[in-house]
């Protein structure tokens, strides 16, 4: 396999180095490298970008605003991204935006040899994905603020979410109950992939892969049904039309 990669990063020799690691890597394809951010925006609405090698700590623009956009505008289907940074202060904040990796300056290769199968697994284990969760692999995962920590939750184990005034619950598989974390609805809306969750409520999000029954104005999951609220009902009819 063949894996289109960029590099971003505003220093002209930190772009040398990683092009000779890159060129190493026979499934790696480099498609280019930029120095601005902006331009790598722009340049990747033509071309078939999959992993970027990215600076996080950018003058013009940081990687994590650079990751929201991406975000934003490609939801689960956006490119994955390997943080690179001279301080390890910054790895909790790639993990937020789900990176794939994090490097710390100056790269060695060694570490570097690491990012690349990591990426090899993650791209060859993509492929295999069923119709249902092509556009999100199954053991991607979100950090959610529990208490005083940030917990890592895994998108594969979310039945369901249900909104309280200044809090969330994340109810999940098997054995593992719910965790209530410090966010909105909206903060959740955001971070889960539009293609593997649905809002139906003003107050609960559902996975997609998680539906056990549905009819024109409810869900169940497991046992709980979960009205679908004349506000989302558009949404929802289209994405239940294939089966009612």
């Amino acid at each position: 396999m063949s894996i289109n990669c960029i590099i971003v990063d505003d220093d002209e020799f930190a772009i040398t180095h990683l092009r000779v690691f890159v060129n190493q890597i026979p499934f790696f394809n480099l498609l280019a490298y930029y120095q601005s951010p902006a331009e790598a925006l722009s340049a990747m609405e033509t071309n078939d970008v999959q992993l970027i090698f990215m600076d996080i700590d950018m003058p013009e623009m940081s990687g994590m605003e650079f990751a929201r956009i991406l975000q934003s505008a490609h939801g689960a289907a956006a490119p994955r991204i390997i943080f690179i940074s001279g301080y390890e202060r910054f790895a909790l904040e790639g993990y937020k935006v789900n990176a794939l990796d994090y490097l710390l300056k100056p790269v060695v290769y060694e570490d570097f040899l690491k990012s690349a199968y990591k990426a090899k697994t993650y791209f060859t284990e993509k492929e295999k994905q069923t119709p249902a969760t092509e556009n999100y692999l199954l053991n991607e995962f979100i950090f959610l603020k529990v208490e005083y920590e940030m917990v890592r939750i895994y998108l594969k184990d979310i039945l369901y979410v249900e909104g309280f005034k200044d809090y969330v619950k994340v109810y999940l598989t098997g054995d593992l109950g719910y965790v209530k974390a410090l966010t909105t609805m909206k903060a959740m809306e955001e971070k889960l992939p539009a293609n593997g969750f649905i809002r139906v409520h003003r107050s609960f999000i559902v996975a997609v892969d998680k539906i056990d029954a549905l009819t024109k104005n409810t869900i169940k999951i497991r046992k709980t049904t979960i009205p679908v609220t004349e506000q989302f009902k558009d949404e929802f009819r289209k994405f239940a039309h294939k089966w009612l």
